[in-house]
């Protein structure tokens, strides 16, 4: 007769094993990834438009207020195309940051119930949000196109600022992600940090405007060197990157990725006692 199999649960042997589960549990990330992406569209009027329309509308306000009424400079390239360039990565990284900062508890009833890594939740919900920048994208395409805007070799970079972006809105969704299980009020910062973060970041204007002694500290901001990262690999304009600041984003998202994973980690072991 067939002998029937054993499951033995060994004391700390999900923690000896944690990133081999991660990759064991790939199927689950593409399965919530996938699921994300239907929810979000789903029963809209709009559907997958919206992930267009929403950046286009913040383009048109910066480009009326900022543009014509306040008549800020923009590097020497028509104004839309400067400003849609910067709205791109940002709201990347505002999305990412605030899905992955509310994902464990909208996802409580699985922690409760099944045990997995749980660093895939706000990992799909940072994938779901480059989704949205791969759409949104076509936005930026269609002005340069209507500018007559080629890009040049330096376009190739893009992937680097990209994950640049990627690295602080993961790192900075951890650490909300986790702070949220236990604090629950968190939940109204994390809207408020979205919206702050688009005042300090240089996206209605260059941040060749900051006083050259505080651009450094300036750049401390990971968004900064994203932003200036993009224009400068998509826009012919007549600023130079200021690599020191790009180094320190670098530095920055770095550090939020690292402690972001570290925290989200020493924290998640109570998530399903908690919620």
């Amino acid at each position: 007769m067939r002998q029937a199999q054993e499951t033995i649960i060994e004391a700390g042997r999900t923690e000896r094993h944690y990133w081999r589960d991660l990759w064991r549990y790939h199927e689950l990330f593409l399965f919530l990834t996938w699921r994300d992406i239907l929810v979000r569209y789903k029963q809209t009027v709009l559907g997958v438009a919206w992930a267009i329309l929403r950046p286009l509308f913040t383009i048109l306000i910066f480009s009326v207020v900022f543009g014509r009424l306040a008549n800020l400079p923009s590097d020497g390239v028509p104004y839309a195309l400067f400003v849609a360039v910067a709205i791109l990565p940002w709201q990347f990284f505002a999305s990412a940051f605030s899905d992955a900062s509310n994902s464990v508890i909208g996802n409580a009833g699985m922690i409760s119930k099944v045990y997995f890594p749980r660093l895939i939740i706000p990992a799909s919900s940072v994938m779901v949000a480059l989704v949205d920048f791969a759409l949104s994208a076509t936005i930026v395409v269609g002005l340069m196109a209507w500018y007559g805007v080629l890009p040049g070799w330096r376009a190739l970079t893009l992937p680097v600022f990209v994950l640049l972006i990627l690295a602080s809105a993961m790192g900075a969704g951890l650490w909300f992600a986790a702070l949220n299980v236990r604090y629950r009020d968190f939940r109204y910062v994390v809207p408020f940090v979205a919206q702050l973060g688009l005042y300090i970041s240089p996206v209605g204007f260059g941040s060749s405007l900051i006083p050259e002694k505080w651009r450094l500290l300036y750049s401390v901001n990971p968004m900064v060197g994203g932003i200036d990262g993009f224009r400068w690999a998509l826009l012919d304009s007549s600023q130079p990157l200021y690599w020191p600041g790009v180094q320190m984003a670098f530095v920055t998202s770095s550090l939020l990725l690292v402690t972001g994973v570290a925290f989200f980690r020493r924290t998640e072991k109570s998530f399903a006692d908690i919620i």
